[in-house]
């Protein structure tokens, strides 16, 4: 076929309806995703800013002065206040949801999602316990659907370097593993305030309450600081753990942890500590040894690994660092998996490393990726499968922290604390009346 011919024949393959080239529900390619964003303010509206190549149909929003910019963006967009009349009244039209609001609502949007056969962009980390995680887990399995949490960071090429230099050698067996955030950057360590100012007019109060227990409205809790908060928020670990651990888990092969414990400063029933530490151990996998994971925060931070100099700043101030232990020499990293470098490894210096060939493909960007697989393409590289168990640590740390003093034995399989029937509880948590899963 001659380039003439060869051209007319794919403008015309380009424009066939969808359902001529892949049957009922399947994308093709060239067709644009009919999306609804579900949280349009504050990291919602950053999604759906990047996700704008495709459909913006209809948004969804408690807090009217907190989407203004996004309504402003996506002009044509339907509005609606209640999440739960969006999907009812677009179920036809749409083909993904893109969940952008607090911790504690991400379960009661993306399970009805699935239900209706949705793909799904949520934010991390996925849920506010652990049994969300599993039910939403399963749930986007079962529908087989495309999904993605936003640990935008998983599609970075260092994140691929750093498993590469560690399957490769580079530092010999890991053992050991720090890391270390500056997060809390709100009120963490805080009483519930006293003083019940009016709901503002531009703010749905009950329904951003959503399957949380009832509270009078105070601006201590919205529109960023609820991330301090355990009824709505996951505190410092929930907010940077899934970013932090997601290239330890790709580069280790991590799993469930064995056990957690956990010190940290007051915890007072009502916010998240200051600051807090919290240790993980993880069995062998494979020819891989045992590995202890170590989180830090609040301003705190392990020792300084061997090899760095007198002067050497650890990391980078915003967000923390990280650095992998191995039994020939030190791997660190700034912020969350980015910039790896040989710190000592058996008198040799970064210089002089020869970095292997990439053995992982590179991303066409964490927005893309699930485009594309809502679509028909591969999975997305932080699909639900792969987001959930490091979710699940991460929660499973906040378990930890507030069961002080205590070593939990993680049964994963089982998705119970075996040794600990308080702890246990915590897997699951209490939903208002109307609000149930």
């Amino acid at each position: 076929m001659d380039r003439r011919h060869f051209l007319a024949a794919a403008s015309t393959i380009a424009i066939l309806p969808r359902h001529v080239l892949g049957g009922p529900g399947i994308i093709p390619p060239s067709d644009k995703l009919n999306l609804v964003g579900i949280g349009a303010g504050g990291m919602g509206g950053n999604y759906l800013e990047n996700l704008s190549s495709e459909n913006i149909v209809a948004l969804a929003d408690v807090d009217d002065k907190r989407a203004a910019q996004t309504y402003e963006r996506f002009p044509d967009a339907r509005r609606y206040r209640d999440f739960r009349r969006l999907l009812d009244k677009e179920a036809n039209h749409i083909d993904g949801v893109v969940i952008g609001t607090p911790d504690h609502t991400h379960a009661v949007i993306a399970l009805p999602a699935f239900a209706l056969g949705k793909h799904v962009y949520c934010a991390k980390p996925l849920a506010r316990t652990i049994r969300e995680v599993r039910l939403m887990t399963k749930a986007a399995r079962k529908a087989g659907v495309a999904t993605q949490m936003s640990t935008q960071q998983n599609a970075h090429d260092d994140h691929r370097t750093i498993a590469e230099m560690i399957w490769g050698g580079a530092i010999g067996s890991v053992r050991e593993v720090h890391i270390w955030d500056n997060r809390p950057i709100w009120p963490q360590g805080v009483d519930r305030p006293a003083d019940t100012p009016p709901v503002p007019d531009t703010l749905d109060w009950d329904l951003w309450l959503g399957p949380a227990p009832m509270r009078p409205y105070n601006p201590a809790y919205v529109p960023f600081t609820w991330r301090g908060w355990q009824d709505f928020g996951t505190g410092a670990l929930g907010d940077m753990g899934c970013h932090h651990f997601d290239p330890v888990f790709r580069a280790l092969h991590l799993t469930g942890p064995e056990t957690v414990h956990a010190s940290s400063t007051d915890v007072n029933g009502e916010t998240w500590p200051h600051a807090s530490i919290v240790h993980y151990q993880f069995p062998a996998r494979g020819d891989m040894p045992p590995v202890r994971l170590v989180w830090y925060d609040g301003g705190l931070k392990p020792a300084r690994p061997d090899g760095l100099a007198d002067n050497e700043p650890m990391g980078v101030p915003d967000p923390g660092g990280a650095y992998f232990v191995g039994d020939k020499g030190v791997l660190l990293t700034d912020g969350v998996g980015h910039n790896p470098r040989l710190l000592s490894v058996s008198g040799m210096t970064d210089v002089e490393y020869e970095m292997p060939e990439p053995a992982l493909p590179r991303s066409i960007g964490h927005y893309q990726e699930w485009i594309e697989a809502c679509k028909g393409g591969q999975q997305a590289g932080a699909h639900f499968d792969y987001g959930g168990p490091i979710t699940e640590a991460v929660l499973l740390g906040n378990i930890a922290i507030l069961s002080p003093g205590k070593t939990l034995r993680w049964d994963a399989a089982q998705m119970r604390i075996t040794n600990d029937k308080e702890a246990n509880i915590l897997l699951d948590r209490t939903y208002r009346e109307g609000w149930t899963l």
